[in-house]
């Protein structure tokens, strides 16, 4: 074989290999589980005509299944689209309207959520930390309200944050466990007899759990 020959064989191989590591690096990741919608709201008063002062409001924890899927760009980094099914977050009276009750006020929200994540350690290993930076959106539907009966919630913009660990079963199937912190706020109007409003941060942190599927 003469050395042109050679050299064009030698090309050949590296070219396989060079395409090969470049499709191993070319992954994608498929999470499916369980999410806890934990909120710690503060809102800026009940405010409307013959609203006592000090009426107020607090909102509960929810459960509900995420899929997110993720596209590796690098062996490290990645970009990731959470998706869940809205789960329904109810209002508490509380302060000078306690009497009110439990359930005052109901809403879905939908919170389509893009990070960029940087996995660490390299393809392969057991074990795998990751962090991850975005941005969430969040749209509030089914919203219901025994006090008035026409409520709107503004839609939010923010930014959110997560860390998470992967752990490989096998090359292609995983768990994952991760805590997310999002910046929602809403501001809410609602029309019947009198106009009552207010803006409510709900600060929630969602901790997830599930299965991931990787090709």
């Amino acid at each position: 074989m003469n050395s042109l020959a050679r050299s064009l064989v030698f090309a050949s191989f590296a070219t396989v290999g060079a395409c090969t590591a470049v499709q191993a690096q070319s992954q994608n990741i498929v999470k499916l589980g369980a999410s806890r919608y934990t909120t710690h709201s503060s809102t800026s008063g009940i405010n409307g005509i013959g609203v006592p002062a000090g009426a107020d409001a607090t909102t509960s924890d929810a459960t509900t299944v995420i899929l997110t899927y993720e596209r590796l760009l690098t062996p490290n980094l990645g970009a990731e689209l959470v998706l869940g099914i809205p789960p329904r977050i109810k209002a508490k009276a509380t302060g000078s309207i306690a009497f009110l009750g439990d359930d005052v006020l109901s809403a879905r929200n939908a919170t389509p959520t893009l990070f960029l994540n940087y996995h660490f350690g390299a393809p392969g290993d057991v074990w795998r930390p990751y962090f991850g930076a975005g941005w969430n959106y969040t749209r509030f539907v089914g919203v219901r309200s025994s006090l008035a009966p026409d409520v709107k919630m503004s839609d939010s913009n923010g930014w959110a944050a997560q860390a998470g660990i992967a752990y490989a079963l096998s090359p292609q199937w995983g768990v994952f466990a991760s805590v997310a912190r999002l910046d929602v706020k809403s501001k809410i109007v609602a029309s019947g007899s009198t106009v009552l409003t207010t803006t409510v941060d709900f600060k929630p942190v969602v901790y997830s759990f599930g299965a991931s599927y990787e090709f």
